[in-house]
């Protein structure tokens, strides 16, 4: 598997929020950072009143058909990090091409639910990779069959 290729990024407004205050400021020596930061990056957010972070833009409406017309331009893969009810919005209308899910070896025993109660999809292992940690990433993408 390759890691992804990110040209977008998707956020609900908590997690930019935390991203904003946290990375503006940051370098490292690979340039990540300097990535990260010149990203375009899109926060859904109906509460929010302006995206300030460099290359950031606000949804306020219509999530699904803004994202929809984004997927439609050409790029890479665009990356969702955290934002818990908007991953809820985008598996409901099917906006979703491939989950990446990481397993760590630490059991809570309460938290946010990814899928909610009513959700129901087959989804197809297309890759897996274990870490040192014992942690382990899953890819999955949506079964139509």
């Amino acid at each position: 598997m390759s890691y992804l290729r990110v040209t977008l990024i998707y956020w609900g407004r908590v997690t930019y929020q935390i991203f904003a205050a946290a990375w503006p400021s940051r370098t490292d020596k690979q340039g990540f950072a300097d990535r990260m930061n010149k990203l375009p990056k899109y926060v859904v957010s109906t509460t929010l009143k302006k995206a300030e972070w460099d290359n950031s833009h606000l949804i306020k409406e219509n999530v699904a058909e803004e994202i929809a017309k984004l997927k439609q331009q050409p790029g890479q893969d665009i990356l969702v990090a955290g934002s818990g009810r908007l991953v809820q919005t985008l598996i409901q209308h099917n906006l979703i091409d491939e989950y990446h899910l990481l397993v760590y070896p630490v059991v809570l025993g309460s938290g946010k639910r990814l899928f909610k109660d009513a959700s129901k999809m087959t989804l197809k292992l297309v890759d897996t990779r274990a870490f040192s940690s014992g942690a382990v990433l899953l890819s999955y993408v949506p079964d139509t069959q």
